[in-house]
């Protein structure tokens, strides 16, 4: 058995706030909404995807955001994300360098936490 990639990465969300995943996923982060099976769509929640990137936001009635536990995304231009970022009042946390890339974290809409980095 070998592991090719990760499909996508789920995240939790609050019941019927999808509008407010729309807003940040594809708005801040330049996401592209896709749409769920119809015998997943019943279950709320939104998907995304940017490339072979995607995001599945999956609703739970007792909702607490990941605040440890994170994907981490590559990109190409940190500076030019982190700025953007800004703008739409998120708060960009810098951590601990990592060795050969430059990188941040931030939170969602809802608090799940994200990573950035940029290879140097």
């Amino acid at each position: 058995m070998k592991i090719l990639s990760i499909h996508h990465v789920q995240l939790a969300m609050p019941p019927e706030k999808e509008d407010e995943a729309r807003k940040f996923y594809v708005e801040v982060l330049n996401f592209v909404e896709i749409p769920k099976p119809s015998n997943l769509a019943r279950r709320g929640g939104v998907w995304f995807a940017q490339g072979a990137t995607q995001i599945h936001l999956g609703v739970e009635n007792d909702f607490r955001p990941a605040k440890k536990a994170h994907p981490a995304f590559l990109v190409e231009d940190l500076s030019e994300l982190k700025a953007r970022l800004e703008r739409s009042n998120c708060n960009v946390i810098e951590d601990e360098p990592l060795e050969g890339y430059d990188r941040f974290y931030v939170s969602d809409i809802f608090g799940n936490r994200l990573e950035f980095l940029q290879q140097r």
